[in-house]
C-alpha cells in the first residue's frame, strides 16, 4: 500500500531489500520493549541489508493511544519528520507511565486532558507539536496506519512482519539475534 497521499515522512530506517515492519502502540510495555531494540537491530544486521518500518497500532484499551499516535504522526509532518517522530516515540517510551492509566482505567491520568498529554510529549521530546497536531489533513495519515494494519490482519501490538508476511511467532521478548536470523533467512 502506497503512502503517496501523505503529508508525513514514512517512519522508516535503513535501505536494505529485506523489510521488517513493526506494529506498535506507543504506551504498550511490550511495544516499548520492541521499539527500544530497533536501533540495535539495524546496527547488528546493517542498514544496507534491512529496512525497518514502524506502523502505529492505536488500541482503545490504552486510553490516550489516539492522542499519542496523532502526536507521533504530527511530528512526522515537521522538518526532519521521521527523526522528530522517533524522538516523540522515544519520549513516550522513556516516560510511559505518564501517558498510561493504572489498570487501563484509573489513576492520575483520569484528570489529564489531551492538551496536557501533548504538553508532556513536547516537554520530554523537545518537539513542538500543538500546531501540527491540529491539522485536519493529518487524519488521512492516521487512517492509513489503521487500514494498513487491518488489511494485514493485525489487531494487537507489537506485531511483526517480515517481507510482507506476519510473523506470529516473533515477539518483543525475543533476542535481536532471533529477529536478525528471520530477516536474513
Amino acid at each position: 500500500m502506497s503512502q503517496s497521499h501523505s503529508l508525513a515522512q514514512p517512519l522508516e530506517w535503513g535501505h536494505g531489500p529485506r523489510t521488517f515492519e513493526v506494529f506498535l502502540e506507543p504506551t504498550c510495555p511490550f511495544s516499548v520493549r520492541a521499539f527500544n531494540k530497533l536501533n540495535a537491530l539495524l546496527e547488528q544486521v546493517g542498514d544496507d541489508k534491512i529496512t525497518v518500518k514502524i506502523r502505529l497500532q492505536s488500541q482503545p484499551w490504552h486510553l490516550f493511544s489516539g492522542v499519542i499516535v496523532r502526536c507521533i504522526l504530527a511530528a512526522s509532518t515537521l522538518p526532519d519528520g521521521r527523526n522528530a517522530a522517533r524522538k516523540v516515540l522515544q519520549a513516550v517510551a522513556d516516560h510511559r507511565e505518564e501517558f498510561e492509566f493504572t489498570d487501563h482505567c484509573s489513576g492520575p491520568n483520569m484528570n489529564a486532558t489531551p492538551q496536557e498529554i501533548i504538553a508532556r510529549i513536547e516537554k520530554y521530546s523537545g518537539i513542538t507539536l500543538a500546531e501540527a497536531f491540529a491539522r485536519p489533513a493529518l487524519q488521512a495519515e492516521i487512517k492509513w496506519h489503521c487500514k494498513y494494519a487491518r488489511q494485514n490482519g493485525i489487531h494487537v501490538s507489537p506485531t511483526f512482519m517480515v517481507n510482507g508476511l506476519v510473523q506470529a511467532d516473533l515477539g518483543s521478548g525475543d533476542d535481536i539475534s532471533v529477529w536478525a536470523e528471520r530477516l536474513l533467512a
